[in-house]
């Protein structure tokens, strides 16, 4: 697979790994942490998951002007996996919960530090490596292999992210149930509300009937149920900290044998005295670009947020349960592992197509990919507003007044699994893609700078990630949808509109 490929490819793909895993960990979790141990309602949860998400891929632009100011790429990306580690232990560490009202503050911003750090990191490490596997591709006896080269990055470097879910998961509820307690993803919401003296009905009922089961009181049961919970999620950041380990060991072994994108090659040559009508039409087309993949990425990473709020409110989980033994595999969380796992296994597939294509003649360019991948996306949750709509799902509002929906009214977990599939593909076709397009379109100089602006893209789409939680709140769930297929099909369509001007410019 990697025959025909720099030596280095391998080596890169399994440093990024760690990364992966600690980013699968996150999206799975992060929310459903901040919920669970600070009370807080999805819209604010949503919030401080999309700035976070926004700091990841913003540092990404920090990241690169450090690196291509410094002329220092390999010393940028060291200090950037250890930076993540270090964010992750500040996470891991437990604090008491729930969270006393005086230590509200401190405790979230010692959470907030830790996401900060990571984000941090993130920056210095993710561009940088990319621009880094772009210059192995330079050299004009791998250039025609770029975009394959690309996509098989991306798919080994999702390979750590398909365990991430399932060991968070896995140590989550092995705590959880050392301790006696069964996990039920709409506990934690539910206990909170008992604090704020806002429960009644059906989920007081239910808190009721847990505590008779050996608890002076139903404020003791829920005490000891948060603080449990809690605690399962701070252990399972833990597991990040060893992944980010693996990767900067994998990383310093390799590190001599990896390009720097600093040292111009003979391949370079004409590319030094670009004319700078030149430079700035590649500017010009990759920040079209940009500005484009950002209404991509805000729907596309509803996954570990709205989709992952689905999956806890609206989807039949109870025969998803995998037992180990020690520990059982169950939770909303789990889906998280289907999209890095579809990553690994239909990027051979896709390749495979786009090769059969190309022997064909009628190989799309690599901008028409992309507009592609944009409808894909749409049709994705088309599919979520058609089956929510056809369910008569109930709004946020009601099911939190039933203290949690019922296993009958709940949809299948074919539905996300489809929709995971759906939306993977559509990944397929734009980010592998979008990178190999900025490291064959921007000029060499800017390579890092440029790297660090794709991610930026992925910045801005991710800072609008809340505007999803806040409608998933305020509006009928199928409507929530219906916003997604708008921003992705508008995207498709704008790509479309360029696409000529693109294709020029990629040549």
């Amino acid at each position: 697979m990697f025959k025909k490929h720099p030596k280095g490819l391998l080596a890169a793909s399994l440093a990024n790994m760690g990364e992966r895993f600690g980013f699968y960990t996150m999206m799975a979790i992060l929310s459903l942490f901040l919920m669970a141990k600070f009370g807080l309602a999805e819209s604010q949860a949503g919030l401080i998951y999309s700035i976070f998400y926004f700091s990841i891929y913003g540092c990404a632009f920090i990241g690169g002007l450090i690196a291509d100011k410094t002329k220092n790429f390999k010393g940028t990306i060291l200090i950037g996996l250890c930076l993540m580690a270090l964010g992750y232990v500040l996470i891991a560490i437990p604090t008491p919960t729930p969270v006393p009202p005086e230590s509200f503050t401190m405790y979230l911003g010692l959470t907030c530090l830790g996401l900060f750090v990571i984000a941090f990191g993130n920056g210095l490490f993710k561009g940088n490596l990319q621009a880094l596997v772009g210059q192995m591709y330079d050299n004009k006896q791998y250039e025609p292999m770029r975009d394959s080269g690309f996509s098989l990055f991306y798919m080994f470097i999702n390979v750590g992210a398909i365990f991430a879910p399932l060991t968070a998961v896995g140590i989550r509820n092995w705590w959880v149930e050392s301790h006696g307690f069964t996990y039920d993803p709409s506990m934690p919401e539910l206990c909170h509300k008992y604090l704020e003296g806002t429960l009644q009905g059906d989920g007081l009922a239910k808190l009721e009937s847990f505590a008779s089961g050996g608890y002076a009181s139903v404020g003791d049961f829920v005490n000891s149920y948060l603080n449990v919970f809690a605690t399962g999620f701070h252990y399972a950041f833990i597991a990040a900290i060893v992944a980010m380990i693996i990767s900067l060991v994998i990383y310093l072994a390799n590190k001599k044998n990896f390009p720097d994108p600093t040292v111009k090659t003979s391949s370079d040559a004409a590319a030094v005295d670009m004319d700078p009508k030149e430079v700035k039409q590649r500017i010009y087309a990759l920040l079209a670009v940009f500005a484009v993949v950002i209404f991509f990425w805000f729907s596309f990473h509803q996954n570990g947020l709205t989709l992952t709020f689905f999956a806890k409110d609206y989807t039949r989980i109870s025969g998803i349960n995998i037992n180990l033994g020690f520990t059982r595999l169950q939770g909303v969380e789990l889906f998280q592992s289907c999209n890095p796992f579809f990553v690994v296994f239909l990027t051979p597939v896709i390749m495979a197509f786009f090769a059969w294509l190309k022997s064909k003649g009628k190989e799309p360019s690599t901008p028409k990919k992309i507009a592609i991948g944009m409808g894909i996306a749409a049709s994705a949750y088309l599919l979520m507003t058609i089956c929510s709509a056809a369910a008569g799902l109930p709004t946020k509002e009601e099911i939190t007044a039933m203290g949690g929906l019922p296993d009958p009214s709940r949809v299948t977990p074919l539905l996300l699994l489809g929709t995971y599939f759906i939306l993977t593909v559509a990944e397929l076709f734009i980010s592998p893609l979008g990178l190999s397009f900025v490291s064959k379109v921007a000029p060499p100089k800017y390579q890092g700078l440029m790297q660090g602006l794709w991610l930026c893209a992925t910045a801005a789409g991710n800072q609008l990630l809340f505007i999803g939680a806040i409608l998933y709140e305020s509006i009928p769930i199928w409507a929530t949808w219906l916003v997604f297929v708008g921003t992705c099909s508008i995207s498709m369509i704008t790509m479309l509109c360029m696409l000529k001007w693109l294709e020029r410019i990629a040549k």
